[in-house]
């Protein structure tokens, strides 16, 4: 490992420290590589499960007023499965049933007057992807010149039938949680795009619905804290 990815990898673990656990007991864990998901990831992994449409692209930010879906999500019924992925040595979770599917990147045309963390949209076949800067959205504050430089997105991870898209660098594996393995988030105040905090990996399970409500209010993850 390079001194540079010590260094991003000892941020991330810092910065995800301070960010999900307020009360609770920081471990070390031991980070899977699984090759086998990546080697049977194909360019597109379809899962389709509807979605309530959300309001046009080019709707304009009120960081005074942050509208996110109020219904209790599915996975929060009983165990369900998750996917894990890597963003510059963050591992962050999405519910398979919010997963709208994978694509291996490509090329992006920018847009004026979208946020930094925008990069552009993506084609594919006959849609227009719009794709984040996972590593920029979720963390600005640490989103220097070194670590947008080292980072290496190689996979757009698809949230709902939204048309949006997380950069992730890799996939870890997938996995099947019970709702005693997750530190659920119970209020409803800062960081809505925050489900909970899966207690062994120490990492962030995704909110999908609130996520995408932000996305589309062009809102990033600290202007609805």
């Amino acid at each position: 490992m390079s001194k540079n990815q010590f260094a991003n990898e000892k941020v991330m673990e810092e910065y995800l420290s301070a960010l999900l656990t307020e009360d609770a007991v920081i471990e070390q864990v031991q980070r899977q590589a699984v090759a086998r998901l990546l080697e049977e990831a194909k360019p597109h992994i379809p899962v389709p499960p509807p979605a309530p449409a959300l309001q046009d692209e080019g709707a304009t930010a009120d960081t005074a007023s942050v509208s996110v879906p109020d219904e209790e999500p599915e996975y929060r019924k009983g165990k369900f499965q998750a996917l894990y992925f890597e963003v510059a040595g963050l591992i962050l979770a999405v519910p398979l049933t919010e997963l709208g599917g994978i694509h291996k990147m490509d090329k992006t045309s920018p847009l004026i007057g979208k946020p930094d963390w925008f990069k552009g949209v993506m084609l594919h076949r006959d849609e227009k992807l719009k794709v984040v800067d996972t590593a920029q959205w979720v963390m600005p504050e640490k989103y220097t010149e070194t670590l947008a430089e080292s980072l290496n997105y190689q996979y757009l991870i698809m949230l709902e039938n939204s048309g949006w898209g997380l950069c992730c660098e890799s996939l870890v594996n997938t996995v099947t949680l019970h709702q005693d393995d997750v530190k659920w988030r119970e209020s409803h105040g800062k960081r809505p795009w925050l489900a909970g905090l899966v207690k062994e990996k120490m990492c962030a399970l995704i909110d999908v619905g609130a996520l995408v409500a932000l996305l589309e209010q062009g809102l990033g993850s600290k202007d609805a804290d």
